[in-house]
């Protein structure tokens, strides 16, 4: 793969997207795990299952490969810290990296990384068939006037609906970099048209709707990626989506945008 660098600024996303299943050749794994750290590769292990060590082990090859592409920092000298909450970001040490900012997220298959300038960024992903939703779980984690719309969405089409709201609720506690101490049931989202989507807050959680652009897409027939970003002008910014393999090659999507704010 080109090593050659990208360019970002406080008007582009970058959303670099890897399924990691593609990855079998075990050389090219090996590679991989060389550029973690110490305390990476020794968690590597420690996951029960297969799919959730080469899960890990991409995601954080991934991290590592791609911040090198925007800043000139080898993969394996990246050093992250977090904020209080355990959002990771990218330690203070890294002066030639001052403004980036990263989200991860990773479902079954697939690892979503975000990367911009100057912006609180979310992004989530989700595999929406691996598991069976119920109303009740909507009832426990979502707004009322979400819970009310799901409850008019036809039977066949609710388990997509569901991860529509759930892809944006993660993107944007994230993008708040508060997790979960933000709670779910005090903002929601609608959908004034078919592509389109609002976000009310209620006041108790010191924020403003319009603070917040929002993007989702389809990456596969049984995924959903959410994006939510910080605006910084009266224009949103630009989101760039990447197919890669790390280290191997990557290459430009042009996926339809299901919903955007407006």
């Amino acid at each position: 793969m080109t090593d050659r660098r990208f360019a970002i600024d406080e008007n582009s996303i970058d959303v670099w997207l890897a399924f990691y299943h593609e990855i079998e050749d075990v050389r090219l794994l090996a590679s991989l795990r060389e550029l973690l750290n110490e305390e990476e590769r020794c968690r590597e292990p420690r996951f029960h299952f297969a799919d959730d060590r080469k899960r890990y082990l991409v995601t954080r090859a991934l991290v590592r490969t791609v911040l090198s592409r925007y800043a000139e920092v080898a993969p394996k000298d990246w050093t992250f810290s977090s904020n209080d909450y355990g959002r990771p970001r990218i330690a203070e040490v890294h002066d030639v990296a001052r403004g980036l900012s990263f989200n991860v997220s990773h479902t079954r298959g697939l690892i979503a990384l975000g990367v911009t300038r100057g912006r609180e960024l979310g992004v989530d992903v989700e595999h929406t068939t691996i598991r069976e939703v119920s109303s009740g779980i909507a009832e426990r984690f979502f707004a009322p006037c979400e819970v009310d719309a799901l409850a008019t969405v036809p039977p066949q089409r609710r388990q997509d609906r569901f991860f529509e709201y759930w892809t944006f609720k993660e993107s944007y506690i994230k993008a708040r970099g508060m997790g979960l101490s933000i709670p779910l049931d005090r903002f929601g989202f609608h959908f004034p048209h078919e592509r389109s989507v609002g976000l009310a807050i209620e006041p108790e959680l010191g924020d403003d709707a319009s603070r917040w652009a929002f993007w989702q897409y389809r990456p596969a027939p049984h995924y959903l990626l959410a994006i939510c970003a910080e605006r910084r002008a009266a224009q949103a910014p630009r989101v760039v989506l990447r197919r890669t393999v790390p280290t191997v090659f990557d290459e430009l999507l042009a996926l339809p945008v299901l919903r955007a704010s407006p």
